[in-house]
């Protein structure tokens, strides 16, 4: 039988909290019939002080809050660092501050911090498969504490764990970390901009089994937790969102679950799938195999395959996830089961791209670039994922590249090049674009439509916008084109916006003002 949570906070914990209010706040609280529930106390200068709970709140006093009020709690903490957080010695309470344009502290919030035993138990059998696990949900819904049980069973499994703790939040505002985290080995971090290095270094010094890390938040984090991932680390994190599908629409944090890019189909595949030919897909293995939707403290939503949860819900279907409930007696109940038949077994873009274009083959195609970029050639090889590289000499190539103007002059270089039968291939101009449509010659693939043209020149776009810093305008397009295009667009962190009437309807893109 699973074991009910458990408050495992020493009586003092709370007392320390107590303790860095003035006389008539402290009193206020004491007086409070639930206090063991409360979640935190707000004091915002010029009002009144109010206990927050759950679900409700209470104002402790009608005398408004003052400066001396907050310079008295200030006085009993710990320096707030960059991130405005602050704490209480040994304990897991946290303070962050609301400063005015000057600098000067005008509110804060005291959280309340528990190490609670037994929050886990609702997800022990997936804590212990050796799998990374997100976890999501809204601020206050317990993310934070469900981290630290996870940090602690894990440890006492005789597992190596480190914690990257930005705020001192998991394990305490104090060098020797709360015994709520265990076993495991806490890294704290100087600044909240350096929380994705801190990230490497723990596996590169440290030598981890399981990383444990609190709201991943930047594309340097993302980035920094994949890193970890692929080096065999069993990663445990937060990030920021309630449900799989909004940090599949994050465009900073979308990797995380896989990302998404603009792929072409063959006609055939589009008419097996009933689609368009150029569509979304996952474009890479997520960092996460599982992932966690805290829908309240008693009650989750487990997607056990992100991989093929976010290859379903591209493809339009709504998945059903497994969701356990916490009991009153204690005990765990599956109240959905997973529906995994329902979605659609998809191969992967990788492997689909493998069978049909050739990538297998150990040796690349070999590209000699004659008066054309060899950075374009290297995107345009990206872009549509054939297996090529860039030659150093026309000796060693399998194709060259050049320009229709270069080849019209007669250069003497491309005679001798033909002369030894290597296969010329001249575009017109030297595009991204135009370098695709030649590749799409050499390797076969087929012709390319009016939709992956209008992604390509969004691409292209974008590649101009972030360059230049100037504002560009793309081709008129139907509204579902140009709804590809401004998520490409949004994936940058570029804006975007639709100008024009119809059917001369367009995108605009360009950099959001600094």
């Amino acid at each position: 039988m699973a074991v009910k949570a458990q408050s495992v906070s020493p009586s003092w914990e709370l007392s320390q909290l107590l303790d860095i209010f003035p006389l008539p706040i402290r009193q206020a609280l004491v007086r409070l019939p639930n206090l063991e529930e409360i979640i935190e106390v707000v004091l915002d200068l010029g009002r009144p002080p109010e206990a927050r709970f759950a679900a409700d709140f209470r104002y402790l006093s009608e005398t408004p809050v003052t400066n001396e009020d907050i310079a008295h709690v200030c006085s009993r903490i710990s320096p707030f660092g960059a991130d405005n957080r602050a704490g209480i010695e040994q304990t897991l309470h946290r303070i962050s501050a609301i400063r005015n344009r000057q600098g000067k502290i005008v509110g804060l919030t005291c959280r309340v911090g528990r190490a609670v035993y037994g929050t886990i138990d609702i997800l022990l059998d997936v804590l212990r498969s050796g799998k990374s696990i997100c976890l999501l949900g809204r601020p206050g819904v317990g993310k934070t504490t469900m981290l630290r049980e996870c940090a602690r069973i894990l440890s006492e499994d005789r597992k190596r764990v480190v914690i990257v703790d930005t705020s001192n939040e998991i394990a305490g505002d104090s060098d020797i970390p709360h015994p709520g985290i265990g076993l495991a080995r806490r890294m704290q971090v100087a600044d909240p901009a350096l929380q994705h290095s801190v990230m490497i270094e723990a596996v590169e010094n440290h030598m981890p089994e399981v990383v444990v890390i609190d709201e991943i938040g930047t594309e340097a984090e993302a980035q920094a937790a994949r890193t970890i991932a692929e080096r065999g680390v069993t990663l445990i994190g937060t990030a920021h969102g309630q449900t799989l599908e909004n940090l599949l629409m994050n465009p900073t944090l979308s990797d995380l679950v896989g990302g998404i890019s603009a792929v072409t189909l063959s006609d055939e595949e589009a008419r097996r799938r009933g689609t368009r030919k150029t569509v979304l897909e996952r474009k890479a293995p997520p960092t996460f195999d599982l992932l966690v939707e805290i829908q309240d403290r008693d009650r989750l939503a487990i997607h056990k395959n992100v991989a093929e949860v976010v290859d379903a819900l591209l493809r339009g279907y709504q998945p059903q996830p497994e969701i356990r409930q916490r009991t009153a007696s204690g005990d765990v109940a599956i109240v959905q089961e997973a529906d995994t038949e329902s979605m659609p077994q998809i191969v992967d873009q990788y492997d689909r791209h493998q069978d049909v274009h050739d990538e297998a083959q150990d040796k690349p195609l070999m590209i000699f670039p004659y008066g054309v970029s060899r950075n374009k050639i290297e995107r345009a090889v990206h872009n549509l994922r054939v297996n090529a590289s860039i030659a150093r000499s026309w000796d060693d190539a399998d194709v060259v590249l050049t320009l229709k103007t270069l080849e019209r002059k007669g250069q003497p270089k491309l005679k001798q090049i033909a002369s030894d039968n290597v296969p010329i291939y001249a575009i017109k101009t030297n595009t991204t674009t135009q370098i695709q449509t030649a590749l799409r010659d050499v390797f076969n693939l087929g012709s390319i439509d009016s939709e992956e043209v209008a992604l390509r020149e969004a691409e292209e776009g974008i590649y101009q916008v972030l360059l230049t810093n100037q504002a560009i305008e793309l081709s008129p397009q139907t509204s579902y084109v140009r709804r590809m295009q401004h998520q490409l667009a949004e994936k940058y962190r570029l804006q975007s916006r639709s100008t024009g009437l119809e059917p001369n309807r367009r995108v605009r893109i360009f950099k959001i003002p600094e």
